[in-house]
């Protein structure tokens, strides 16, 4: 019979200080942990923090680039022990000089999986380089893929990491509020009615457990969301932070309610990409 697993995803803030955002990790998987979970889903730029300005992002403002083999990815690792914990870094390419907003994910085991932001806003593209591919991985508490910040807008980035057979996507952000035409309130946003859009369709058109990570609070001229939340197959919300810092926490049965939404209706077995304008 399968187990359960405990899903987590943060809302947290995080900024240059390194140290900080370690020790806050550190905190973070041991409340995770206290909760049972088995995965922890952090947000985009944990370790380091985001861009200030997206509209126009100064060289000497940018988060630091870190090695993907990184002392500190290893204090994560460390930290996540028998948890597996997805994180977001700016990565230093291997010219040297390339920068790439990306994931790692670990356990005490090491590195399981990587990924490197595909679809770059505008503004973002002055700052960091496009990664190229989106790829599954195995991980002990399942198959999983990672997606960061813009990467859910298109449907073809959840797709793809479906069709590789994740069964959970873990959605790393630091999501904002509307730049150019920011709301009185939160909750009537453009850009928080999209972040919830986007996890729910992104869950329920590929039948996957959906687990998306965010910023809070503000760095520069950013405020972020919050908005942490775990979404099941059907695109059902089955926890979720709001606004504030916290954590999203459920139990899934993840290959039967998975099984239990494709019963009738196959998302995946039913595609006629023959049809499809490329």
């Amino acid at each position: 019979m399968e187990r359960g697993i405990t899903i987590a995803a943060v809302a947290a803030s995080f900024g240059r200080d390194l140290d900080f955002d370690l020790a806050r990790i550190q905190t973070l998987i041991e409340q995770a942990r206290k909760a049972g979970a088995g995965l922890l889903v952090l947000p985009d730029a944990a370790l380091g923090g985001y861009l200030p300005d997206l509209r126009n992002p100064s060289p000497e403002a940018l988060p630091p680039a870190l090695e993907p083999d990184h002392e500190l990815i290893g204090k994560v690792a460390a930290a996540a022990a028998e948890m597996v914990v997805c994180v977001g870094y700016c990565e230093l390419g291997e010219d040297g000089v390339s920068r790439y907003n990306s994931a790692v994910c670990v356990s005490g085991d090491g590195v399981l999986g990587r990924h490197r932001k595909v679809h770059l806003p505008r503004g973002e593209e002055q700052a960091y380089s496009p990664g190229n591919a989106f790829r599954a991985f195995d991980t002990p508490v399942g198959r999983i893929g990672m997606l960061i910040d813009y990467d859910k807008t298109f449907p073809e980035s959840a797709r793809s990491l479906a069709l590789d057979g994740a069964g959970v996507l873990a959605c790393l952000s630091a999501w904002p509020t509307n730049i150019s035409n920011r709301a009185p309130r939160m909750s009537q946003d453009r850009q928080s009615r999209l972040f919830d859009l986007y996890d729910r369709s992104r869950a329920a058109e590929n039948q996957v457990v959906l687990a998306s990570a965010n910023q809070t609070g503000a760095l520069g001229g950013m405020r972020f969301l919050g908005q942490a939340k775990v979404v099941g197959p059907g695109g059902d919300i089955l926890a979720r932070t709001w606004a504030k810092a916290g954590l999203a926490v459920a139990e899934v049965f993840v290959e039967a309610e998975i099984a239990q939404a494709r019963r009738v209706l196959d998302h995946l077995s039913e595609r006629r990409p023959d049809t499809y304008l490329r």
